[in-house]
């Protein structure tokens, strides 16, 4: 994991099969970059349909959710569709895992991003990170508590 206190790496990524969102096209907002392992996995479904149910409470306090995962766009397509996301899943697919690696959250071994969270400033600096056991869905809880102390400064 990254250090607190530091701007958080710039990337481009798919967000659709012919759309890239860029991390710096968020500046003004807060970020949520939620790293997860596999599109359909059980785990990380759960996890992602949590926080889609979540994202009013994000919004009130300015902040954007992305997840990011080594799946092409067009499985995170039909991923989102099949499970109604309201939010971006990103591809970091090709070079496999480059944006995973920068945030220092890919497993070699697996070939996949660890299940990790990064909550940015509105200048992009990270706030809180966390991460989780593979196994095991972090819940909002933790992403909710950073967005309010970042609500106190």
């Amino acid at each position: 994991m990254l250090p607190l206190h530091i701007s958080a790496p710039e990337f481009s990524l798919f967000a659709t099969p012919d759309q890239k969102l860029s991390l710096s096209e968020l500046k003004g907002k807060r970020v949520i970059l939620a790293f997860y392992p596999a599109d359909w996995s059980v785990v990380c479904s759960d996890q992602m349909s949590l926080y889609n149910a979540t994202l009013k409470f994000f919004h009130k306090y300015n902040a954007e959710l992305v997840g990011i995962s080594v799946d092409s766009k067009w499985c995170h397509m039909a991923f989102a569709k099949d499970r109604k996301f309201h939010f971006t899943l990103l591809a970091d697919f090709n070079p496999k895992g480059a944006v995973s690696r920068l945030y220092d959250v890919y497993d070699d071994v697996e070939g996949e991003c660890k299940r990790a969270l990064y909550v940015l400033d509105e200048n992009g600096i990270i706030r809180w990170s966390y991460l989780s056991p593979v196994g095991i869905n972090p819940g909002a809880d933790g992403i909710l508590d950073a967005l309010e102390e970042m609500n106190k400064k």
